[in-house]
């Protein structure tokens, strides 16, 4: 209690002079009354422009590394260009690099090499790959992964490596491979990759080789996706092993095998890697291992003519194309109407 009396009647008035009335209390407006800072006007980016935005580096990197070097050489199929001269150079020619082409003997010997070794070693990579991916689908079970893995390997080993190695295997003096024939065949050794015709049949060795395990890891993958419905059904019917894989097994194969058709069909018709290193980037004796992919690279960067290549680049792609649909046409041919 205070020591002085106070009036009667000033407590009060105190009170109410002290504590002002909430009509006299500055309430804050909007986004302040929770302490948010205040709202910022400015430029925003519409919504449905977002993907795009985001997409945006992509779509960058594969117009200047992709579209831009494709129309490029679209361009330079129709000019005559000495590169070292400069852009200034150009010199419109019309259909002359295309006429050019189809009348040069080495583009088309090495069409000849490229069919060649697409055909020996395309194939066999599928009559290989399908049997043995059913065999490892049914057989095993506990290793399958370590067996589809070491099949797979090659196809994600270097390509230079892999020349590489094939190169001493293949050599007349100390290569293995003349080694276990001198053993089962006695003779000289064979010269395989100066002879051409021995030339041809080693790429295409080593071509399947690396490719058949990406072929069985697709069949093997097409396999665990077939009803096993079927084969039970088809037993109860008396079906043996051998009619079970032509009956059932094969025809729900058969996208998949369009598939790796398709695939063996271009990366055939576009082989460079393992002739360009087997051969020092020429050809070989005779030019037998010339693929038309090594061709294209001589005449750019051997020959100075961009020109031609270009325009031998692009009747290798109508080439590709052409292919490609035949292949589709033969796994997906037309029902003749009733």
């Amino acid at each position: 209690m205070s020591r002085w009396p106070m009036p009667s009647g000033c407590c009060s008035a105190a009170r109410t002079a002290e504590v002002p009335t909430m009509s006299a209390v500055p309430q804050p407006l909007g986004p302040q009354a929770h302490g948010a800072s205040p709202r910022r006007v400015g430029w925003r980016l519409p919504r449905a422009w977002v993907p795009y935005v985001l997409l945006s580096p992509f779509l960058l990197l594969f117009a200047v590394f992709g579209v831009f070097p494709l129309v490029f050489s679209l361009w330079l199929a129709f000019q005559s260009w000495e590169p070292t001269s400069g852009l200034a150079s150009m010199r419109f020619v019309g259909l002359e690099n295309f006429v050019f082409a189809l009348q040069d003997e080495w583009f088309w010997k090495s069409l000849g090499n490229t069919g060649w070794l697409a055909l020996v070693s395309g194939v066999p990579q599928h009559l290989v790959a399908i049997p043995l991916a059913c065999f490892i689908h049914a057989a095993l079970r506990r290793s399958r992964n370590a067996m589809v893995g070491a099949y797979f390997v090659p196809y994600i080993t270097s390509t230079v490596a892999i020349a590489i190695l094939f190169s001493s295997l293949f050599s007349t003096d100390y290569g293995l491979i003349n080694a276990a024939l001198g053993v089962l065949l006695p003779g000289d050794p064979v010269d395989w990759l100066n002879d051409p015709q021995r030339i041809k049949p080693a790429i295409a060795l080593i071509v399947f080789w690396r490719y058949v395990g990406f072929n069985l890891v697709l069949y093997l993958a097409a396999l665990q996706t077939i009803p096993k419905d079927l084969y039970e059904a088809a037993k109860m019917d008396g079906a043996s092993q051998l009619q079970q894989f032509f009956y059932i097994t094969l025809p729900s194969l058969k996208p998949m095998i369009f598939f790796g058709v398709t695939l063996s069909v271009i990366g055939g018709l576009q082989l460079f890697e393992e002739p360009f290193i087997l051969t020092g980037g020429r050809g070989g004796s005779d030019q037998a291992g010339m693929t038309t992919a090594i061709y294209l690279y001589r005449m750019a960067f051997d020959f100075n003519d961009f020109g031609a290549a270009s325009a031998m680049s692009w009747l290798l792609f109508v080439l590709v194309v052409a292919l490609t649909w035949l292949t589709h046409r033969a796994f997906n041919p037309r029902r003749k109407a009733d």
